[in-house]
Parts: structure tokens; sequence; C-alpha cells
């Protein structure tokens, strides 16, 4: 196997993980803010805009990841 296989193997292992850590990540957020929403229905606003604040910032971290992966894969 040459160097270029192995760089494309590894990216695709690093976005699988990233992949699915971001997936746990909003899932567990999901989650957490249905239990709260069914806690406190008054408080759903505040907790859906926290909620969609907190996937952003997931989804920024994810997308930064596969970026990494996706350079390393080409620049090897």
């Amino acid at each position: 196997m040459d160097s270029t296989a192995v760089a494309n193997f590894a990216a695709g292992i690093g976005a699988g993980l990233t992949i699915i850590g971001a997936a746990a990540g909003i899932g567990k957020l999901a989650a957490a803010a249905m239990e709260g929403i069914a806690r406190q229905p008054n408080a759903a606003g505040d907790i859906r805009g926290a909620m969609i604040v907190a996937a952003g910032l997931i989804e920024g971290a994810t997308f930064f990841a596969l970026i990494v992966t996706i350079v390393l894969a080409i620049n090897k």
C-alpha cells in the first residue's frame, strides 16, 4: 500500500468517527431538550433557542473536523 491509500483510509475513518460523534451529541441534546420541554412547557421557547444554538456549535465543530480530515488526505 502506498501512502496515498493509507491517507485516504485514515481520512475516511476520521470522517466517519466525526459524523458518529456529532450524531450522538445532537441526539443527546435533542433528548435533553425534549425532556426539559416536557417538564416545563412554559419554557419551550427558551429551551428550543438554546438547543438550536448548541446544535449549531456541534455542527461547526463537525465541519471543522471534516475539513481537517479532507485537507490531511489531500496533502499526503
